[in-house]
């Protein structure tokens, strides 16, 4: 079958072609972690963006950093691809037009400076997970002892985000070019302050007078807008490749399935120019706090319980999980007593309509998203998606017991790594080996809480130190070793 190109694309309906002419399109935002989500998100935005606006001066440059899987996929197809939008109502597609070139940052470090200190960038937006952030998530802070930052500071080719990204900015600076506004897109807390904090700590590990210069460069030249994204796009499977592929009568190798929803709330702090996000449906706010609280705790949270009971009662997928006996009421239960009470929507916002649909979303069949996928790198999203609002609550007096069950769900996931129906559970997390070793010899729910407890950069000291928390999460853990999760669930409570 014959690739996706820009020589085949006027052979698709016109529906299903991109926005924008992409051979009009120059580039005038670097990303950095070009992966499903950013292709099924931002990429959108920015497409409809140039479309509305009549302006073709926004195409993406993305920056994959670990592997060249993702250029292999989408160079060969003048970085076309498709999206396909699934739900029990029907399939959409698109091909989207915004990514005009893709850089592996470590074989092309050169490269991807050239283009951050470019004068036509603009704008550099991130999605590169949690662990990207080379941070301790209970702090907040950069983690000064990571080897990758040391060595990157040392002066190799940068391969930590915080590398290239400062790189590109000394470069910038020295050339003499305009401000930057930098835009995590990552489910950190206070993403874009977080993200600047990060940057600074980095700046200030430069050697001799470079610190201060870059430092002093990024505080008065460069804005880091917090935002909040949600879309649901699980990694791509050769079945949606196939798919896709059955759609458009030619092979794509890029393409992402998700589902209709999107949303995308950015604070309107800019450095310079920008695309015209607001006229493609991103929201642009004086204060993404409450969207923010309201998508880590009660999306994010719910994915994460959803990830670890059902992994290990057996479900491969959050869509199995969340319609299997007791899970629909367990996490209603979780969203209603734990998290609700935590939160400040905005005015006017319908917050029951909000669970709702969230609930709707998560049973989506068409979407099939691992619960080990949404598993990963349980120590950089815990503190914010579930152990901040327990904290709350228990600080109010009240007894978190959803939330604290689904912390004991990763504790069991990690310390015994095997679903209930003998299936392995993949451990791929930045601290996956001290979890292993810090479970290996605890044989008792009891002396597994208390290993876990211990690790600071996952739970604070007055948290960890807690008493009802440490009994809640015992007897939870005890039950779910006894009776495993799919029972527990099943005869949860939901008062």
């Amino acid at each position: 079958m014959e690739r996706l190109n820009l020589t085949n694309l006027a052979t698709l309906p016109e529906r299903w072609r991109p926005l924008v002419d992409p051979r009009e399109v120059s580039i005038g935002v670097v990303h950095l972690g070009i992966g499903a989500f950013h292709r099924a998100h931002q990429a959108l935005y920015t497409e409809k963006a140039m479309a509305e606006a009549g302006e073709a001066g926004w195409g993406i440059c993305g920056v994959t950093q670990r592997s060249e899987a993702v250029g292999e996929a989408l160079v060969p197809q003048d970085c076309l691809y498709s999206v396909v939008e699934s739900s029990p109502a029907g399939t959409e597609l698109h091909v989207a037009g915004a990514v005009r070139e893709v850089l592996f940052a470590r074989r092309q470090a050169a490269e991807l400076t050239e283009r951050i200190a470019a004068p036509a960038t603009s704008v550099v937006t991130l999605t590169v997970t949690e662990k990207g952030y080379r941070y301790n998530p209970v702090t907040g802070e950069l983690d000064v002892g990571d080897p990758e930052v040391g060595a990157d500071v040392a002066g190799r080719p940068p391969e930590t985000v915080l590398g290239q990204l400062v790189g590109g900015i000394e470069a910038r600076m020295r050339a003499g070019g305009p401000p930057l506004t930098v835009v995590c897109c990552d489910n950190l807390p206070s993403n874009g302050p977080t993200l600047r904090r990060l940057v600074l700590g980095y700046c200030r590990l430069l050697p001799g007078a470079r610190a201060r210069a870059v430092e002093d460069w990024v505080e008065a030249n460069v804005t880091f807008p917090a935002t909040v994204v949600d879309r649901i796009v699980p990694a791509s499977t050769d079945a949606d490749r196939a798919r896709a592929a059955e759609l458009l009568g030619l092979l794509d190798q890029a393409a992402v399935v998700t589902e209709p929803f999107s949303q995308w709330v950015v604070e309107d702090r800019f450095a310079g120019p920008r695309p015209a996000w607001e006229r493609a449906g991103a929201e642009l706010v004086g204060d993404v706090a409450p969207y923010e609280e309201m998508k880590l705790r009660l999306l994010n949270g719910s994915h994460s319980a959803l990830a670890y009971l059902g992994a290990l009662a057996g479900h491969d997928l959050i869509a199995h999980t969340v319609t299997a006996p007791g899970f629909t009421a367990y996490v209603r239960a979780l969203m209603d007593q734990d998290m609700t009470p935590t939160l400040s929507p905005p005015a006017g916002f319908d917050l029951e309509a909000y669970k709702t649909a969230l609930l709707g979303r998560f049973a989506n069949p068409v979407l099939r998203h691992r619960t080990t996928q949404v598993a990963m790198d349980g120590t950089q999203k815990l503190p914010y998606r579930l152990l901040a609002p327990i904290a709350a609550r228990l600080a109010e007096g009240a007894e978190p017991r959803h939330a604290c069950l689904a912390v004991a769900g990763w504790m069991r996931y990690v310390s015994v790594r095997e679903s209930e129906k003998g299936a392995p559970l993949p451990l791929e997390d930045p601290l996956a080996e001290r979890l292993r070793a810090l479970t290996s010899g605890a044989s008792t729910a009891a002396s597994v809480v208390e290993a876990l407890l211990g690790m600071r950069e996952v739970f604070p000291e007055p948290l960890a130190e807690d008493a009802r928390f440490r009994k809640l999460l015992v007897e939870d853990l005890d039950a779910l070793s006894r009776k495993g999760a799919g029972a527990v669930v099943a005869s949860w409570p939901a008062a």
